[in-house]
């Protein structure tokens, strides 16, 4: 959930697939609900087509968080914006922002993921940052202290993935190996139990994961190999292996091996695979799995027959992806506009965001989205 929700190229966590910088540059804009001033455009208005964040064209990455967003720049620095009640924008207080404020003065910051009301960092030099809400150890820090500040997850520097759910985290390392921690009431940890964790322990012990995003209470991971892995709370069947039962430990969603890049919206999850096709399966109340109805799938189901989908995103209700062609489509949920198409009216298939085709990353909130 790209808000980690968690992410898009990073949410609950709708953010849940973390984006990664690179030499990528471009402009930043947002729509959707406002009252936070999550859209960090300066006001608490909400809106129903795009607007641009500021003038820069420097913007490498984005994540978004349940009413914030964090992203970074090209240089390195980090940003946020919107809801701080739990010090999530990591700016040292929890004063809310409704325009982009710089977490310290820092250019080494490499990646980013929203949880639900807590963020998690990756440096250039590998190390692993946290801070926001820590009630349930989801900062990784070994204690349950909110932190409005970035801290220091243990000390290693091979942290290579990252992913924030509500109240629990997910990462991988350079090794391929899979780690969780946080709140577990529904085995979301993948840990084999309903513990939780303030220190992250690691899933297993294969060495082969190298993709990862978190839902509201459920995690997905893609191996080397392409396989699609879940586990956590399944209600409307967001783990896409064909039943609604809870796995605390990771489950295979079918055969194929051709997974590659995923995102997790609040209880719906959304897949590309490498020949560009994409699925969705999950919660489907409002549109959201773009079927052109409102049935749940407990498995994937692909949407359309376009095999050039490159980036998807997911939010509460809310879906956005990205073509190779740089468009930007979106359906679901959209009582605030979140979808970008100039009104309110829910969509239940994918609809063009305007005309431009320049569109390389997105990242869904729990009510609105960013893009650039």
């Amino acid at each position: 959930m790209s808000f980690r929700y968690g992410a898009g190229i990073n949410k609950p966590g709708f953010n849940p697939l973390a984006a990664q910088t690179s030499t990528l540059q471009t402009t930043l804009f947002s729509w959707g609900y406002n009252t936070q001033g999550q859209l960090g455009l300066g006001n608490v208005t909400d809106y129903s087509s795009p607007k641009q964040i500021g003038s820069l064209t420097n913007w490498a990455t984005v994540s978004n968080g349940t009413n914030f967003s964090t992203a970074i720049k090209n240089d390195g620095t980090f940003w946020a914006w919107g809801l701080n009640s739990n010090g999530q924008l990591g700016v040292g207080n929890t004063t809310s922002y409704s325009s982009p404020k710089q977490i310290g003065a820092l250019t080494a910051w490499s990646k980013t993921a929203g949880g639900f009301t807590h963020v998690l960092s990756i440096k250039t030099d590998g190390t692993l940052w946290a801070w926001g809400d820590n009630a349930f150890g989801q900062l990784g820090d070994g204690t349950t202290t909110q932190r409005n500040s970035p801290v220091q997850i243990g000390a290693l520097t091979i942290w290579s993935n990252i992913a924030g759910g509500s109240d629990f985290s997910i990462a991988t390392q350079t090794n391929g190996t899979l780690w969780s921690w946080g709140r577990s009431t529904y085995g979301q940890l993948g840990l084999g139990n309903t513990t939780s964790y303030s220190s992250p322990k690691q899933i297993g012990a294969l060495t082969a994961w190298s993709k990862v995003t978190t839902g509201n209470i459920y995690a997905l991971a893609v191996k080397t190999d392409g396989t699609l892995w879940s586990w956590g709370y399944n209600n409307y069947g967001q783990l896409g292996v064909g039943n609604t039962t809870n796995y605390s430990s990771p489950k295979q969603i079918g055969a194929l091996t051709t997974w590659s890049t995923i995102d997790a919206g609040w209880a719906f999850a959304l897949a590309v695979t490498t020949g560009g096709a994409l699925y969705a399966w999950g919660e489907n109340g409002t549109g959201q799995l773009g079927q052109g109805n409102f049935t749940d799938r407990s498995s994937p189901n692909q949407i359309g027959a376009l095999t050039t989908w490159a980036v998807p995103a997911g939010g509460r209700a809310h879906s956005l992806a990205t073509t190779t062609g740089g468009e930007l489509w979106s359906w679901g949920a959209n009582s605030y506009g979140q979808l970008g198409l100039g009104s309110t009216a829910i969509k239940l298939s994918p609809n063009q965001v305007g005309s431009n085709t320049t569109w390389l990353i997105v990242a869904c909130g729990q009510y609105h989205t960013t893009a650039g």
